[in-house]
């Protein structure tokens, strides 16, 4: 650790002493420090918004913030603020800014890592060794990367491999992306014990139930129990399509996912991707619209931090993929822009995480962003399906699926119908948004 670095965290440790001294008084200044922090204001729009109630006890955000405290162990809870803010996590953080601009190219604030593949019909599946997994941590850290998340098959299937990570690299914060099978009150204590790692349990499926549609995860709650009594931050990653939208975007929903101890849910919608990818459960241009507005009005009272990867373009910026925000890497190695785009020309095996991040499709991909001019169509694939067969061409990037390989043209059509039911309602929703912001 730099002579920075060791000032960063030490005046970091002195902020979250003054804070958890009276946090009811202080709350209302964690979000003016985040203000000073975003030096280039990539998140000023949701953090004034976040302003205008934390200062209010009765609010929602207030809630949810005083929550980390009601609920959230006392080591955990400093670990995760140290780590978040004292390593300057922030997407617009110093190292990662010089880092960019440095390289001239996008450099990921979070990398997704699948650590293990399902497995394949013949019973084996590919995986990142702790080796690979460790040096991608070193690689990324080294300019500006923290921030990591762990997909699947399932991660924790290699529980004392992600445990050792987490001990090894106690800076960072990780996310686990899990089905909850192996949540269970022996792994909630290891998570006590390494303090930097985040489950986050995945809702997708749906069931009839009495007549009506209703998300079944009732076999998550025994999940989220154990950690809620073991007093650990965690969050849901929810999926939907056409089948399950009115559920995950119901009142009804959110209010089990906080009853249930969740403080942050992640959306994302079903893209049909490889050769059994259905266009027909993708999510019409009204179900899209319909979880706009859902999420939206719900922030306004909800306790739940919610992010919703195709609609909240408007905050984002655009499109985040391509390392811009994020990338991914799946368990063969190969460097991906995205988690739903299975394309690339580059793997950890033979380039560096820099050289990846300068390969000819990362940089397609910096040059291309945003996609649109209307922010809430800023998806290569789901809402400008040309722009990524047109990545991929002029990249020669292959497709990355070893038992289903698709050509990108075949993904891109797929889509091109929901991408051009949605183009009028996303511009309808923007010029809304734009006067109620004037």
């Amino acid at each position: 650790m730099n002579v920075t670095d060791m000032l960063r965290r030490i005046t970091m440790a002195k902020a979250y002493e003054f804070l958890d001294r009276d946090p009811d008084q202080n709350i209302p200044r964690l979000v003016d420090w985040l203000e000073k922090l975003d030096r280039s204001n990539e998140i000023a729009d949701p953090l004034s918004k976040i302003k205008e109630y934390a200062d209010n006890p009765d609010s929602n955000w207030f809630r949810l913030a005083h929550s980390f405290w009601e609920d959230l162990d006392d080591n955990v809870r400093e670990t995760l603020f140290t780590n978040f803010i004292g390593n300057d996590n922030l997407p617009s953080s110093l190292k990662l800014r010089e880092s960019r601009k440095k390289y001239d190219c996008n450099i990921p604030w979070i990398i997704l890592l699948d650590s293990a593949a399902a497995a394949t019909p013949q019973g084996t599946a590919p995986e990142l060794s702790f080796d690979e997994l460790d040096a991608i941590v070193e690689q990324g850290k080294a300019l500006g990367t923290y921030f990591y998340g762990f997909f699947g098959g399932e991660p924790l299937a290699r529980r004392n491999e992600l445990i050792a990570l987490g001990n090894k690299h106690a800076d960072c914060v990780f996310l686990v992306f899990t089905d909850g099978s192996f949540v269970d009150q022996s792994l909630a204590e290891d998570l006590l014990r390494v303090k930097n790692m985040v489950p986050v349990l995945r809702i997708r499926e749906v069931t009839p139930i009495a007549g009506e549609v209703r998300t079944d995860c009732d076999h998550l709650f025994p999940a989220m129990e154990a950690l809620k009594t073991a007093r650990l931050l965690f969050g849901v990653s929810v999926s939907y399509d056409s089948n399950n939208c009115q559920a995950l975007g119901s009142e009804r929903f959110f209010d089990e996912m906080i009853a249930a101890g969740a403080k942050f849910a992640w959306f994302f919608t079903y893209l049909p991707l490889g050769r059994e990818g259905d266009p027909k459960r993708m999510a019409t241009a009204e179900q899209r619209a319909y979880m706009y507005h859902q999420i939206r009005e719900f922030r306004k009272d909800k306790p739940l931090f919610t992010v919703d990867l195709w609609n909240d373009g408007e905050y984002m910026g655009g499109c985040v993929a391509g390392g811009r925000r994020y990338c991914h890497i799946n368990a063969n190695g190969d460097v991906e822009p995205c988690v739903f785009t299975h394309y690339s020309d580059s793997n950890i095996r033979s380039k560096t995480l820099l050289e990846a991040y300068r390969s000819p499709l990362f940089m397609a991909y910096r040059r291309g962003q945003p996609f649109h001019k209307n922010p809430l169509r800023s998806c290569p694939l789901l809402d400008n399906p040309d722009k990524l067969k047109e990545l991929v061409e002029t990249s020669c990037a292959h497709s990355t699926n070893p038992e289903m390989p698709e050509d990108v043209e075949d993904l891109t059509l797929k889509c091109e119908t929901r991408a051009r039911d949605w183009a009028p309602i996303a511009e309808q929703l923007w010029q809304e948004s734009r006067k109620r912001s004037e």
